[in-house]
């Protein structure tokens, strides 16, 4: 399923995408006066097995006939997980964004946080700064977990996982590189772009095998595969639970690869500036696009 966090005057909506098309699934329950099923993303993340399967057995019941459908150009989009208890990022993960910034293939993944403040949905503008001359984007590949998950093995890891989106852990330079910690740089307002879908796991039957691109007002800049990360999302979560427990709706973010603004020489680098576009691409999951103001 491809699911969606839908805002709908000001309320959060659950909705599913069918053949590029969005139902609007809350409206769609409500109509029909059905009380059993999740009506929201997080009611959805927090049901146990038997109700998110009914869940997707209603889905597939669904028809455009009988449905709430939009468009996407009709659709505020929130962030895709809009309450997680946690946002991990995974830094320097891949091996040719290490190289162009001429650090060292880390030995053990390099963990940072973000907080909420960070979430924005797909299609919302953001401001930049006024603290940074320095803004730089990230594609990366996001896991949302499904289930608690404390000292998994590698081996059954990805079983824990609900979904995957696209997130853009957009990155004040400036401000990160100011000190020996990277938070102040990773959790200004609206720095985690975040969807449009959550794309559960039987529909990515390998996370380490999909094309990632970043594109700046049309023009690509990064251009990669899943396949370049250090820590694979299995070796990752199993890291993570070894340490802290995941639960569901936690978001890892998992690096970004190569053709960051912060690794070209510094006479070309282009960060970003009002009047910018950027969209993020993963494959199988779509494109999540953010303009800046």
């Amino acid at each position: 399923m491809k699911l969606a966090n839908l805002e709908v005057n000001g309320v959060s909506h659950l909705g599913v995408c069918i053949d590029n098309t969005v139902i609007d699934v809350t409206e769609t329950l409500a109509t029909e006066r059905r009380t059993d099923l999740p009506t929201s993303m997080m009611g959805f993340i927090h049901a146990d097995n038997l109700t998110q399967h009914a869940f997707q057995d209603y889905v597939t019941t669904l028809s455009m006939a009988n449905s709430s459908h939009l468009a996407e150009s009709e659709i505020t989009f929130g962030p895709v997980v809009p309450q997680p208890e946690k946002i991990i990022c995974v830094g320097l993960n891949y091996r040719k964004h290490a190289d162009e910034t001429n650090s060292p293939y880390p030995e053990l993944p390099i963990l940072f946080n973000k907080f909420n403040n960070t979430l924005t949905g797909h299609n919302h503008d953001v401001s930049v700064p006024n603290v940074t001359n320095e803004l730089d984007y990230e594609v990366e590949l996001a896991i949302v977990i499904g289930k608690t998950a404390s000292g998994v093995s590698e081996d059954e890891a990805l079983d824990y996982v609900l979904g995957y989106a696209i997130a853009n852990d957009l990155s004040a330079r400036d401000l990160q590189l100011r000190t020996p910690q990277w938070l102040l740089g990773k959790t200004l307002d609206d720095f985690n772009p975040i969807g449009p879908y959550l794309v559960t796991r039987d529909e990515v039957p390998d996370p380490q095998q999909l094309a990632l691109t970043t594109t700046v007002n049309g023009k690509t800049r990064q251009d990669s595969n899943t396949s370049d990360m250090i820590f694979t999302c299995k070796e990752i979560i199993s890291y993570i639970s070894k340490h802290f427990t995941l639960k569901p709706g936690d978001i890892i973010l998992t690096g970004t690869p190569e053709g960051v603004a912060m690794g070209m020489p510094k006479t070309e680098r282009e960060y970003l500036k009002p009047g910018d576009t950027v969209t993020v691409s993963i494959e199988k999951l779509g494109s999540c696009t953010t303009r800046f103001i």
